[in-house]
């Protein structure tokens, strides 16, 4: 069974949830497309970055997007597999730049629904820590949760991946076969 046309892949900070995406996205005959969002100001990014685009290969196309990954979606076309990775550095892209999270998120929704390619977004699940002592990580784990909340809902599948194993949240096992 295809890949849906909207999959979301949830998980903690190096949970598997990115190497489990990229697997996903493996088992379909498309072309491969990976939008970015991360920004590499530190050597220890640059070597994450790095290693993240020897572990995916050659045969990805892919797209720095930090802050415009509505755009970057809208370009995409029907025989295409995006995998947008991830959207908790797009969020505090988005936060840091000053703009209105809940908007960008619409826009978001927006061009996920619009895309004629299978989407398939990595997000990180920020909700089973405790309350953070600041306003900005506060303003940040909520807006994440309700962008979880926004794509979990419009996603087809929505797979929750613990120490490197998928959980179905929403839709058929079938689909990961």
């Amino acid at each position: 069974m295809p890949l849906p046309q909207f999959t979301l892949v949830l998980g903690g900070a190096a949970s598997g949830k990115s190497s489990f995406a990229e697997a996903l996205c493996f088992q379909s005959t498309r072309s491969r497309v990976y939008i970015a969002t991360a920004q590499a100001f530190d050597d220890e990014m640059r070597a994450k970055v790095s290693a993240h685009k020897a572990q995916r290969g050659s045969e990805w196309l892919t797209i720095e997007a930090p802050l415009e990954i509505a755009d970057a979606i809208s370009e995409r076309a029907e025989g295409e597999v995006v995998l947008l990775d991830c959207a908790t550095l797009w969020l505090s892209n988005v936060l840091l730049a000053e703009q209105d999270a809940s908007e960008a998120t619409v826009v978001l929704l927006a061009a996920i629904a619009a895309c004629p390619a299978q989407v398939i977004v990595v997000s990180n699940e920020v909700g089973h820590g405790i309350v953070p002592d600041n306003a900005l990580a506060r303003q940040f784990r909520n807006a994440q949760g309700r962008l979880n909340q926004s794509l979990a809902a419009r996603a087809d599948l929505v797979v929750n991946v613990i120490a490197g194993l998928p959980q179905i949240l929403k839709g058929d096992k079938d689909m990961l076969t």
